[in-house]
């Protein structure tokens, strides 16, 4: 292959890798519209809980959602979802805060995203059965929501609450043999 080949070739190799079709194109413009929508859908949830507002908290569900909660129970439906919100905020959640942290969100194109939080609760009264805090007074908890977007309004279509466990005790030292002095 002489020099003149050689070099179109990698020229034409370049320019396909740098210019992006204009599907691609279009998607990259809209990613940090799209990450500043679900962080906007994420920041009105916690001030929602936090409000102890189970209406706010579930809207952006989509009316067939489903989330499965920190126990374990699927609730089918944004009425069901916020149903089961209303009475843990009228109980054991009360007087709890959140802190919300997004962790992660992946967008798959074309209207699809995967959007992880990590949850700090505290001012809790009591804890689900099964669940325990993951330290003195604090709960943490991983969600990840799969969202969808339709006609430029980002749906949650499912949802998964994990709580996180406490760190168990480090091992014990076990104790030196005597020695036969």
């Amino acid at each position: 292959m002489n020099a003149f080949a050689r070099s179109s070739a990698v020229m034409a190799l370049f320019l396909s890798c740098c210019v992006a079709s204009p599907d691609h194109a279009e998607e990259a413009r809209g990613q940090p519209q799209n990450e500043a929508s679900l962080r906007k859908l994420v920041a009105e949830q916690t001030e929602a809980w936090n409000r102890h507002d189970a209406a706010a908290w579930s809207k952006d569900f989509a009316p067939d959602a489903e989330f499965i909660n920190i126990v374990g129970t699927v609730f089918s439906g944004r009425e069901e979802i916020e149903k089961r919100h209303a009475a843990v905020f009228a109980s054991v959640f009360k007087e709890s805060r959140t802190e919300v942290t997004v962790r992660k969100i992946r967008l798959v194109p074309p209207n699809v995203a995967v959007v992880d939080t990590d949850h700090v609760v505290t001012g809790y009264t009591g804890l689900p059965p099964g669940v325990q805090a993951t330290e003195p007074g604090v709960l943490r908890t991983r969600m990840r929501y799969v969202v969808k977007q339709t006609d430029g309004t980002w749906s949650i279509v499912a949802g998964q609450n994990t709580d996180m466990k406490p760190m168990p005790a480090p091992p014990s030292q076990p104790v030196p043999a005597p020695t036969g002095h």
